[in-house]
């Protein structure tokens, strides 16, 4: 839980479109953008491994302290976009705060411990939505499977958060479920039904060709007496 902003030095950035971006990604500089409280937009360029430094060490919620060639603003990184190949940074966008102010972000939700022999611990929530304030914000929201045993389910409503944190999404909702683990004669089995062949499928799929062969062969004959 960050308690102090990051400070992190930036420019502000003249160009647009995706020419400049580039040219801003070859010079070392993330291009991003600052918005928020009735602010007009502003284009900066960030330091790529004071940036990239920044979120590993406090998150997708980092809050940074930005020197804006001399004037100081509090923001919250609200989105990054990475390349889906190469990993690094293509995008941040980042919103203005204060402090004192609450803001609503997502957190990871990070499954922790080992249950008891014979079961298997499945996750449908990777993140929650809570409201904190912007310098208690919680790097991650842990769910402890220590010595689980089968049937034990996590809702939102179950998870521990820190003091001052308030839950946003619904309450209801299953996190985290131990279920008994497949047997291994279940996985050949189901494995077995994956390799069954589709007898139906596949008569209606030699009809279809069929029936596509000699539509091809009418509009062949078609387009042969129009050419004469």
């Amino acid at each position: 839980m960050a308690t102090q902003a990051n400070p992190l030095t930036v420019t502000t950035r003249t160009e647009r479109g995706k020419g400049a971006a580039r040219r801003a990604r070859r010079a070392g500089n993330v291009p991003a953008v600052l918005y928020g409280r009735g602010t007009d937009p502003q284009h900066l360029a960030l330091p790529s491994l004071e940036f990239a430094a920044i979120l590993r060490n406090n998150g997708t919620n980092a809050v940074i302290e930005l020197d804006i060639e001399g004037t100081k603003q509090l923001a919250l990184t609200k989105q990054v976009d990475v390349h889906p190949v190469r990993n690094y940074i293509e995008h941040a966008d980042l919103l203005v705060i204060k402090r004192g102010e609450k803001v609503t972000v997502e957190v990871n939700v990070v499954v922790e411990g080992d249950p008891q022999p014979g079961t298997l611990v499945i996750q449908d929530l990777n993140t929650v939505e809570i409201e904190a304030d912007v310098m208690a914000i919680p790097e991650q929201i842990v769910v402890s499977v220590e010595e689980a045993a089968i049937g034990l389910t996590v809702t939102a409503a179950d998870l521990e958060l820190p003091d001052g944190v308030t839950l946003i999404t619904d309450p209801e909702i299953l996190v985290v479920a131990v279920n008994e683990a497949p047997t291994e004669e279940d996985l050949e089995a189901e494995l077995d039904q994956d390799l069954l062949p589709d007898a139906e499928g596949e008569g209606e799929s030699e009809g279809d060709e069929a029936s596509a062969e000699g539509e091809g062969d009418e509009s062949a004959s078609e387009g042969d007496s129009s050419d004469d």
